[in-house]
């Protein structure tokens, strides 16, 4: 169970900030808080002075091959650490390995993970509480009990051995803090990174290493001596007025003229973005948060609320060496916006000493076979309304201050003893859901854990269907004001899994929060309780695990 003292509404009230140091916030008629920056201005970041740098590669302490196969054990450190952000001051962070993003993990398909995450935070400076954390690998089908459930709380001193199947497709996953009450604080704060799965058709058709590159956006507010900041309004919302790439504010970033492959996830806990480049040229879209897409669709820019990846193509073989692009953020309905929150990075094409890049930008992508496809598996984006065995609505609403999921919240769910669940779909089933954000001021970025789905109808396209963005298979759905989605998807539980409990809510973190979270089960509801089956344990290791990264890239690249 979440801890008492953490109240609804009681858990943020006023500003609070990591640090202290005063925070200048606004509501607006949406209720969302935006927050200015009390920094001095030779504080305030100026865009495009620093240079853009990617997340370390974290190898696995241990890796090789057992009677089920491949595995690799990895270890991180939840702890506070020191991040050099503002000019002129340092900021104190709660991450992983003490580094905000954390590091990326990168696995093979068939490779299964062992993520062993110890706890070394003690209390936190935002709302003055146990640190608890619980991690989610977004996107991976992982067991109830290793999926990042809301109640399945690793204190202070413990650990937890998460252990993930890697049987999907190639796709840009990430990991982060799902700890029920505090998420939002706690991926604001740093708890946030990007988890890569290769396979095959994804490493031969898409390019790989140096131009492969993780890009992180978040947005962030600071007081005045450079702690975090950080207030909750009225359970709304929360944006700042600092935009950051890999932890870095408006970083400058050094391209050669080669088609680059960008993997973008958006780890805001409430804005959203509308990226576009400052020449209008397009971004050829490649992959959503299920990985490939089965066509490559042309865009000038496209909507991205929280917790979605997309992997996009950007071609810079055009610019000369010495020329500057922009990425820029257009905006969406209902955020708030300053005076740099329309600018996210600047390129500039450098001179490239290798040969000429021959790479031709597919039209379409061979995603391969489906794994477990013997069993009943369908691969996502080639699943049929006639497939579908259930029809189910989520609407999502707002009840007398109380964000909610078909009238319910996560604090209904606490008191069923965690019994009560949506539906209840058995292993392989195909369901179409309807998703309709009734909440007209708002939207909601809605996530449902385990699966992949299909987007089949939209109803404010012209066409009815999906965007030219969301082709692919999807795990997250933006949803506009007065939006309604309909998707199809399949409950597939691929590695043997019995299925479980699982989590679905809205990505509006301050919304999760309070309480926009509800929850399904496949199969049997008690089968790999998601709290009781694999609990934390005393952490044995009194000193954090020395952790060995991959060799990097220069600065700027």
């Amino acid at each position: 169970m979440s801890d008492s003292r953490l109240t609804r509404r009681g858990l943020l009230k006023g500003a609070l900030a990591i640090g202290g140091g005063g925070l200048i916030v606004a509501a607006t008629g949406g209720e969302v808080i935006a927050a200015s920056s009390s920094l001095a201005a030779k504080n305030m970041p100026t865009p495009y002075t620093n240079m853009f740098r990617r997340p370390p590669v974290l190898l696995p302490y241990e890796q090789g091959v057992d009677a089920k196969g491949p595995f690799a054990r990895f270890a991180l450190t939840q702890k506070v650490g020191t991040a050099s952000i503002l000019p002129g001051l340092t900021t104190k962070i709660a991450a992983f390995n003490g580094i905000f993003p954390g590091p990326t993990i990168r696995v093979q398909q068939g490779t299964r993970a062992e993520v062993r995450i110890a706890n070394k935070l003690t209390v936190s400076p935002l709302h003055g509480g146990e640190f608890s954390t619980s991690t989610h690998l977004h996107g991976s089908a992982s067991l109830p009990q290793y999926d990042g459930y809301a109640n399945d709380q690793t204190r202070p001193g413990y650990v937890k051995y998460y252990q993930y199947p890697n049987w999907q497709q190639a796709r840009t996953l990430w990991y982060h803090d799902h700890n029920h009450r505090t998420t939002a604080q706690n991926v604001f704060g740093g708890l946030a990174a990007q988890y890569h799965m290769h396979d095959k058709y994804e490493t031969a058709q898409l390019p790989q290493g140096e131009f492969d590159v993780p890009m992180i956006v978040s947005d962030m507010a600071f007081n005045a001596d450079g702690s975090v900041a950080f207030d909750h309004g009225d359970n709304a919302g929360f944006m700042g007025d600092v935009i950051m790439v890999n932890g870095v504010p408006w970083p400058k970033m050094k391209v050669k003229p080669r088609v680059y492959r960008f993997r973008f996830l958006v780890a805001s806990i409430s804005r959203s973005y509308r990226f576009a480049l400052s020449t209008g040229d397009p971004f050829y879209v490649v992959g959503t948060d299920a990985g490939m897409t089965p066509k490559v669709n042309a865009v000038s820019s496209w909507r991205h609320g929280a917790a979605e990846r997309y992997e996009v193509l950007i071609d810079f073989r055009k610019y000369k060496p010495g020329q500057k692009i922009e990425l820029k953020n257009l905006s969406n309905k209902n955020n708030v916006d300053f005076a740099n929150t329309g600018k996210v990075l600047q390129f500039e094409v450098v001179a490239d000493s290798g040969p000429a890049d021959t790479y031709k930008i597919p039209t379409t992508l061979d995603l391969g076979p489906q794994p477990f496809s013997n069993r009943g598996a369908i691969e996502v984006n080639k699943l049929t309304p006639d497939m579908a065995k259930a029809r189910r609505s989520l609407r999502l609403q707002r009840k007398n201050g109380i964000w909610t999921v078909n009238g319910e919240t996560w604090e209904d769910i606490e008191k069923t003893n965690f019994q009560r669940v949506l539906g209840n779909p058995q292993p392989y089933d195909v369901e179409m859901w309807d998703l309709i954000n009734e909440s007209g001021g708002w939207f909601h970025p809605l996530h449902i854990h385990l699966i992949d789905a299909k987007i089949i109808a939209r109803n404010t396209t012209s066409n009815g269907l999906s965007h030219a963005w969301e082709s692919g298979g999807k795990d997250v759905f933006y949803l506009g004001e007065n939006e309604h989605v309909t998707a199809l998807m399949q409950f597939t539980t691929g590695d043997g899994n019995a299925g479980g409990r699982y989590m679905t809510h809205c990505h509006n973190l301050i919304h999760e929060d309070n309480d926009m979270m509800i929850q399904f089960a496949v199969g049997d509801v008690n089968v790999n309780d998601p709290v009781a089956s694999d609990r934390p344990k005393p952490d044995p290791e009194a000193a954090e695990r020395p952790a060995t990264y991959a060799p990097g890239y220069p600065l700027g690249t």
